[in-house]
């Protein structure tokens, strides 16, 4: 192959050498594989952000994991407020000599009948209960959640 002149004096062809100065082919090789390795770092950087319906997915994922994480807490605090509100209600609607009040009515007496029918159907049926706890549970983490979120904390 000839090696021709271009206008400016510098030669051109496959010895040429660039303005950055590679000094010969294997430097030049070296540059251009170099190149072409950050060109493709660029390419999959670009095509990670222009994929809208795997970052969609990711994000999913990542809150379902989250929810999980959450339910998680959710039903443990819920089973405790369950065990919570039943030993009370237990408690309640116990009578012990020292419960009587000055007129000699003891606590289960003194507890309006619609309370005791309450009592008696969540000693009867535990899981409603539980259910109930579990729902007043999200309902305030829900609401802590979303004050923390907005910056209300």
């Amino acid at each position: 192959m000839t090696d021709a002149r271009s206008g400016d004096g510098t030669r051109t062809g496959s010895t040429a050498q660039p303005a950055g100065g590679a000094k010969g082919p294997d430097e030049l090789r070296r540059q251009i594989e170099q190149t072409r390795s950050q060109l493709g770092d660029t390419v999959e950087e670009l095509a990670e952000k222009a994929d809208v319906k795997g970052r969609a997915k990711a994000r999913a994922a990542d809150l379902k994991d989250k929810a999980g994480a959450m339910t998680v807490q959710l039903r443990s605090s819920a089973r405790h407020a369950g065990h919570t509100v039943q030993d009370r209600a237990h408690r309640a609607g116990r009578t012990a000599p020292g419960d009587a009040d000055p007129a000699g009515r003891t606590a289960r007496q003194r507890m309006p009948d619609r309370v005791r029918g309450a009592v008696a159907a969540g000693k009867r049926h535990p899981r409603p209960v539980l259910v109930a706890g579990a729902a007043a549970g999200a309902v305030v983490a829900a609401g802590v959640l979303r004050r923390r979120r907005h910056g209300h904390c």
